[in-house]
């Protein structure tokens, strides 16, 4: 079990060169022993349908003498699926799908920068999948790290973030690379293959500007910081601190199993089995070999009686517990099967209805969310700020203009029409035709402003 290396720890090293290269190195080695590391990789493994259980599996035969050989003469198909980047991808569209509604969206876009919305949803992803995530505040934007490649090193008293290493290694052939983040600055590292961690720069501030405009005074570069604060800000996937994978990955790996293990039966002909007397076959591997020879010659040579019998695959429990888990998956996770409410006429209730579980989970990511933005917000200095999230979700849009079309005479017409524009896809168009409109509408009463 690896050792939890704490803020506290950091701070006995000061500002000692060698001190810091030997704690930044056995940092790094200790948190990829740690539950958090490894669970944020098998994550991973599972959104990019990696699946590691069904692609590690292993058919095996058994010599004379006990010993285990893979078996390569019968089928293997590995079948992962994508169900868990689905969920992750659920999730993240339906509360960050349209992005963060701000009061003053121009003053957020010159803070956070104008691609804040696609680092927010790419920092949830790595959040649900990993457990954690972080994004760190540069001067004017957002940069995102997933916990794969980022240590939290935590205050033991108050459980804070004061302090991170970021590490990247892109081959085994090429230097690591590390950059610690603390309150009064970032130390950059690297270690050479088969080295020892270095010091490649020392403390730099976060923030730099020149200072002296005129002919007459020499130019100066003053760094600052960020008051105190350290401008990395965790967010959180879930109230429990897990990564969403943890209680789903036994029933992803149960789907993955059956199914491939009935694509190894189709192959196969159905399940067909040989009974052989007085063959002389000794193990498992004698028998592999003699069902081979028939699978590819259709033909063998025994020293006695070779029969085959033929039993057919299990198909209907099989598609009834593929179905089973598949139920169970989306139940357990909060999210929607969209199958459920395809066909037919489904209406505005039954749909809202099937969202449900979906809303309640996204109410408590939208807590981390919020908890995230305010530490972003407070480092780029955006205040009297209150941001919100419109849900993205499926809608019985017929029933849905019908209902605001019935009420014309409560709701003015300019809500009603940019409503079922944006209902059509042509929200951005609203505005053009609310103009037309009143232009004929003047028209209409013969032109006179009374």
């Amino acid at each position: 079990m690896s050792k939890i290396i704490t803020y506290q720890d950091l701070e006995k090293c000061g500002d000692d060169e060698q001190a810091l290269c030997s704690f930044v190195q056995k940092t790094i080695d200790e948190y990829k022993g740690s539950a958090l590391y490894k669970t944020a990789v098998l994550a991973d493994e599972y959104v990019r349908r990696k699946n590691r259980t069904i692609v590690r599996f292993r058919k095996l035969l058994f010599t004379v003498t006990g010993k285990q050989i893979d078996d390569i003469f019968s089928a293997n198909f590995k079948l992962p699926n994508g169900i868990f980047g689905r969920l992750i991808n659920q999730e993240i569209n339906f509360l960050l799908g349209n992005g963060v509604t701000w009061k003053d969206k121009d003053t957020a876009e010159s803070k956070l920068g104008k691609d804040f919305d696609a680092k927010l949803a790419s920092i949830g992803a790595d959040a649900l999948g990993g457990a954690v995530a972080f994004g760190f505040y540069n001067k004017d934007h957002v940069e995102t790290w997933s916990a794969r490649e980022f240590v939290p090193l935590w205050d033991e008293e108050t459980s804070a973030l004061r302090a991170g290493i970021r590490f990247w290694q892109i081959s085994a052939d090429k230097p690591l690379r590390a950059i610690l983040y603390r309150e009064t600055g970032y130390t950059e590292f690297i270690k050479a293959v088969n080295g020892t961690m270095k010091m490649q720069t020392p403390e730099r501030p976060y923030k730099t500007r020149t200072l002296g405009a005129d002919i007459d005074t020499e130019k100066q570069t003053v760094g600052e910081n960020y008051d105190g604060l350290l401008p990395i800000v965790p967010m959180w996937g879930n109230k429990l601190h897990q990564s969403e994978l943890i209680g789903l990955r036994q029933q992803i790996d149960c789907y993955d199993l059956i199914k491939s293990g009935y694509a190894n039966n189709v192959d196969e002909g159905s399940i067909i089995y040989w009974t052989l007397e007085n063959a002389g076959y000794s193990d498992d591997v004698d028998l592999a070999r003699f069902v081979e020879k028939i699978k590819t010659v259709h033909a063998a040579v025994t020293e006695g009686n070779a029969k085959a019998h033929t039993l057919e695959a299990p198909y209907e429990s099989r598609e009834a517990i593929l179905k089973t888990l598949k139920n169970d998956i989306y139940e357990d996770f909060g999210a929607v099967d969209v199958k459920q409410i395809a066909g037919g006429a489904v209406t505005a209730t039954q749909i809202e209805a099937a969202y449900e579980p979906l809303n309640e989970k996204a109410d408590g990511f939208e807590y981390c969310v919020l908890e995230f933005l305010q530490g972003i917000m407070r480092l780029a200095g955006i205040e009297n700020e209150s941001p919100t999230f419109t849900r993205s979700m499926i809608i019985n849009i017929n029933e849905t203009v019908q209902t605001l079309v019935t009420g014309g005479n409560y709701l003015h017409p300019e809500y009603i029409t940019t409503k079922i524009m944006t209902l059509l896809g042509d929200g951005d168009k609203a505005e053009e035709w609310i103009k037309k409109m009143n232009a004929d509408e003047f028209e209409r009463l013969g032109g006179d402003d009374e």
